[in-house]
């Protein structure tokens, strides 16, 4: 019996199973490595695309040819679905995979048939489109008035909430990143992104490399990502007093 590929994404649960079959039926799975693109920016946007495996990294290229990595998608993502809604726009941004990685497609025409015959799926389309604009909104937000530490803090936890996996010592980030990703992600150069995860470190908030990240301590991390004082990592506890400079 073949498996559904579409019936534990959240988008596509309400349709009936006859029409979930029937879109399953269309679906196409392509395989991606590192270095590879999925598309670029400006290809048109014919389909809506969904991590099956995988991580996938979502970029935008400046006019000198630098590269900014906007977010990271996980197994069950759709991606540059906002494109796809709308006749003639195209991908605005480039999708690159960060290891090995699984692709579902299906063309946009197909889907919105299906949505015509279902308002209560079509409806959860709205709201999510709605949710990835709040999620536009609040990420401008952010990188405009949050400290960078704040910025490298929140990331932390969001990434720990999408992809922890939990060990002894705390979450381990299953998704594997550069000290570069870090730092494009939250609007900030390497240096600082250094400078800020050895700070975390020393106060005991994470251990590991960027491509290994322990989350040591969750909840003073969410803390320290919605305080606007930085006192959290300016010095790791220790019994004798602490030095200054």
């Amino acid at each position: 019996m073949k498996v559904d590929p579409l019936q534990k994404i959240p988008l596509f649960t309400l349709l009936s199973d006859r029409d979930r079959r029937k879109i399953a039926s269309e679906v196409t799975e392509a395989r991606y490595g590192k270095g590879e693109y999925i598309f670029r920016e400006g290809d048109p946007a014919d389909f809506f695309h969904i991590v099956k495996e995988g991580t996938v990294k979502c970029v935008k290229s400046s006019a000198d040819g630098k590269e900014c990595t906007l977010k990271v998608l996980m197994p069950g993502d759709l991606f540059c679905c906002e494109a796809a809604v709308f006749d003639g726009a195209p991908h605005p941004g480039s999708a690159q995979p960060m290891g090995d990685v699984s692709i579902l497609r299906l063309r946009k025409k197909s889907y919105f048939e299906v949505l015509r015959r279902n308002p209560d799926a079509a409806i959860e389309v709205i709201k999510y489109l709605g949710q990835r604009l709040n999620e536009a909104q609040e990420n401008a937000k952010v990188l405009a008035l949050d400290r960078a530490e704040q910025r490298l803090a929140a990331l932390l936890v969001n990434l720990a909430s999408r992809a922890g996996v939990r060990e002894p010592d705390g979450l381990r980030l299953s998704v594997r990143l550069t000290r570069q990703d870090l730092a494009n992600m939250v609007g900030i150069t390497v240096e600082t992104a250094i400078r800020i995860m050895g700070r975390f470190k020393r106060a005991r908030l994470v251990s590991g490399t960027a491509k290994g990240i322990l989350i040591r301590d969750l909840a003073k991390l969410k803390r320290l990502a919605s305080s606007p004082c930085s006192s959290h990592t300016k010095q790791a506890p220790a019994k004798a007093p602490a030095r200054t400079t």
